[in-house]
């Protein structure tokens, strides 16, 4: 069996939406620090491009959460990897993520960083699926709605491969 990738969001529209999304959301922040935290693996080339685009103050942390278990399918139940290094209290936080699908360790996530008490706590995604979504998860900032496919590239990845591609992708097996 061979893979062919199918070009689903160029690298020149990803970088296109990267920078319209610094924008609006540097008008959001102002001159106002903003602290962006990165859900990883998946999540680390999206907000490298999008800190570069937002030009308010910026300040980068990494979480590494699992609800998969060694199941395929989310168990709902999320387990913290790799906490935050310092606290957000009283900080303006943005949530920064690769993809949203069925939202459910997005809302049980956002649920726990609420409760350290930040200034304010936004959501930005590169991609969203709402089809696939079980839980409701309020969104700020949406680069691409996408069809329910599998996709890979900037970030996002099958079986650990595919993650340095610029664009995003649909891996087709012949």
């Amino acid at each position: 069996m061979s893979e062919r990738i199918k070009i689903l969001v160029s690298e020149e529209d990803v970088d296109k939406r990267i920078e319209e999304l610094g924008k609006e959301i540097s008008k959001v922040y102002g001159d106002e620090p903003v602290h962006l935290i990165c859900v990883l693996k998946g999540g680390v080339f999206f907000m490298c491009e999008l800190a570069k685009r937002i030009s308010s103050p910026v300040t980068m942390d990494f979480m590494s959460v699992s609800s998969y278990g060694s199941d395929t399918k989310s168990s709902g139940i999320v387990k913290i990897i790799k906490d935050l290094d310092e606290s957000i209290k009283g900080k303006n936080v943005l949530v920064v993520e690769d993809i949203i699908d069925s939202g459910r360790t997005l809302s049980y996530l956002l649920e726990i960083l609420k409760s350290r008490d930040p200034k304010s706590l936004r959501l930005c995604t590169l991609l969203d699926k709402p089809e696939r979504r079980v839980v409701e998860v309020d969104v700020d900032y949406v680069g691409f709605e996408i069809p329910d496919e599998f996709v890979i590239g900037y970030g996002l990845d099958y079986d650990q491969r595919y993650r340095n591609l610029p664009y995003i992708g649909v891996v087709e097996l012949d």
